[in-house]
């Protein structure tokens, strides 16, 4: 069944080259619960490292991988150290956790799909933020990155072919005083109208485990809104090299993918233009041709959120086409 979705997928994408349409194995995100902390140093009186890890409280890292061309489980492991710029691990590193995790696709229990570990302030953490600390021309003043690699592979697949991808956390001074630390993003609703339709709410969930799909005509077009809530986009101060702060609004940005389909932007959001105008948040899918979906395909959607202080939240979704 899951072969022949896949040849359905192939047959309406056309091409191997649209990042935003997933056909086989893809490590979408990774998120902390706690992205970033902030920590109180007395400069005058520097306490102890000890002093200072227990400040840190612990945060859980868990990732969002799909792997629609295969029946399988997923083999999975994540290592904590400093990242380097193609998120693999170098310097004093330690091994979080690793194991199996059910097919993505078909699995109806989601704890049994997790790929999740516990970051806790210990000394392995304690190792690599010093390494962190001796490598910083700033002395840790912008604050402390580090991060967590993750390995996926198929359950019985050569290790040589695995994928790799990281994600960052951060450990900073509260300097200046009115220095926070950042939440993962959040939206109220995501909303969508199909071919021109008042908006309606987008359920929420993978395919396998929605009972009510929403439900749409082929080449159709799915304009998808994320509605940010009150608390989206957070003001954050930060120092600057001149002894004093800037403050700063975040700006979201949103990564739209797809089993299916197409996108008119695959990434909206972020800064304003060069003229002030607010960036759009909402993009355009095109489901799938009639040829290509026979009496009907369920297409997953996810959308990836992301703010430029290390948070991260994503969501999923499940869209039936149907002649």
């Amino acid at each position: 069944m899951k072969r022949a979705w896949l040849v359905t997928v192939l047959a309406a994408c056309g091409s191997f080259e649209d990042e935003d349409i997933v056909l086989d194995t893809r490590i979408l995100a990774m998120a902390a619960t706690v992205p970033d902390q902030v920590i109180d140093v007395d400069l005058q009186n520097p306490q102890s490292d000890i002093e200072l890890l227990d400040q840190l409280v612990p945060t859980r890292m868990c990732a969002l991988v799909a792997d629609p061309s295969k029946d399988r489980r997923l083999r999975w492991a994540m290592t904590l150290c400093i990242l380097n710029n193609d998120e693999r691990c170098y310097g004093p590193r330690s091994m979080l956790g690793s194991g199996f995790a059910e097919d993505p696709e078909t699995s109806l229990d989601d704890t049994a799909i997790q790929m999740c570990v516990d970051i806790n302030p210990d000394g392995n953490l304690l190792g690599v933020i010093r390494f962190a600390f001796e490598e910083d021309q700033f002395g840790g003043l912008g604050g402390l990155d580090y991060g967590v690699q993750l390995v996926v592979g198929g359950e019985d697949v050569d290790p040589a072919l695995d994928l790799y991808a990281g994600k960052s956390l951060r450990v900073a001074p509260r300097i200046p005083a009115a220095r926070t630390a950042n939440t993962n993003p959040n939206l109220e609703r995501i909303d969508i109208s199909i071919d021109g339709a008042e908006p309606i709410p987008l359920p929420l969930g993978r395919c396998v485990k929605q009972t009510e799909k929403v439900t749409v005509k082929p080449r159709a077009e799915v304009r998808i809104t994320p509605i940010e809530s009150a608390t989206t986009r957070e003001t954050y101060v930060v120092p600057t090299l001149d002894g004093q702060s800037q403050a700063f609004t975040e700006a979201p940005t949103y990564q739209w993918s797809a089993g299916a389909g197409g996108f008119s932007a695959g990434m909206t959001g972020g800064p304003r233009d060069v003229a002030g105008n607010p960036a759009p948040l909402f993009t355009d899918w095109r489901a799938p041709r009639a040829e290509d979906v026979g009496q009907g395909l369920d297409v997953p959607l996810w959308l990836v959120q992301r703010d430029e202080r290390l948070g991260t939240t994503w969501y999923e979704s499940c869209v039936h086409v149907a002649p």
